[in-house]
């Protein structure tokens, strides 16, 4: 049996592919934790959806202590968008728990088509 390999590093998705790019804030001093609990409960249904095409997390901090959480995900279409999102593709997906680390958040979601 050979031993699993990674999938092929993307520097940018593909012409023709959907970006899914959301923001949220949350206080500093729970950005790791939020980060974390987001990539076991929300990110992995993002990667787990057939047609994603990468899923992934950043932030920023600032100096009145709170960060800035951005996700942002590649898609192969609008169609796979919404096997994730349901309908409404507009509109953000929360986590049960993330009530407890959001100060603020968008509650629409932004999509781009990638064009070159």
């Amino acid at each position: 049996m050979s031993e699993p390999t990674a999938p092929p590093e993307r520097s940018a998705p593909p012409v023709g592919s959907v970006v899914r790019l959301w923001h949220g804030w949350v206080e500093t001093v729970h950005r790791s934790e939020y980060i974390e609990y987001m990539d076991r409960a929300g990110m992995s249904g993002y990667r787990e959806t057939p047609g994603n095409l990468g899923a992934y997390i950043m932030s920023r901090d600032h100096e009145d202590g709170r960060s800035t959480i951005v996700t942002v995900s590649y898609w192969e279409s609008f169609d796979a968008i919404r096997a994730f999102a349901g309908d409404e593709i507009d509109r953000a997906r929360f986590e049960p728990e993330e009530e407890q680390y959001l100060v603020d958040r968008e509650w629409i979601v932004t999509h781009f088509t990638v064009g070159a």
